[in-house]
């Protein structure tokens, strides 16, 4: 007999960590694929069971990509934050790092409200031909810069693509 027999018995199923977390079922499937959260024992019919642990790293994953932090990031924090490898130091730099990022995001963000802003308020709803709020849109170089930023390289690109066909 296997050493986990009886899901109930010794943890929790997928989908009662699922609950438990709020991290979906799926997001926790991807997590075990990309080595981010360890692969659950499993029962002798391969059902997945989860324990104290897993539940503890997937709400601490959970609450890190609800600050921001990247995939990567999370992972170098809970292998930093480990017994015995905890430094503050470098988890304080991966933070500060992700603090300036966040910080140069909203810049942005204020810059392209600013520019959203002052074309609404030049906008006269009239139904005529010109429209400034149109204008930004079908001439993006002055947001360009600042939404590069913000939704990164490969969204603005997607999105030109988009545009021209």
């Amino acid at each position: 007999m296997g050493d986990v027999t009886n899901s109930r018995a010794v943890g929790l199923s997928i989908g009662e960590v699922s609950r438990m977390t709020g991290v979906n079922i799926e997001t926790i499937r991807y997590y075990e694929r990309v080595g981010v959260l360890p692969a659950p024992r499993r029962t002798e019919r391969g059902r997945r069971v989860y324990g104290p642990t897993e539940r503890g790293v997937l709400a601490f994953i959970r609450r890190g990509r609800e600050l921001g932090f990247s995939l990567d990031d999370v992972r170098t924090l809970l292998g930093l934050g480990a017994p015995g490898n905890a430094s503050c130091a470098e988890v304080k730099e991966i933070a500060s790092h992700h603090l300036a990022d966040i910080r140069s995001k909203l810049a942005d963000l204020a810059r392209l409200e600013r520019l959203l802003a002052d074309a609404v308020s030049r906008c006269t709803g009239d139904e005529a031909p010109l429209c400034p709020v149109v204008d930004i849109l079908v001439e993006p170089r002055e947001v360009e810069g600042a939404a590069l930023r913000i939704a990164g390289r490969s969204g603005i690109t997607a999105a030109r693509r988009a545009w021209q066909r």
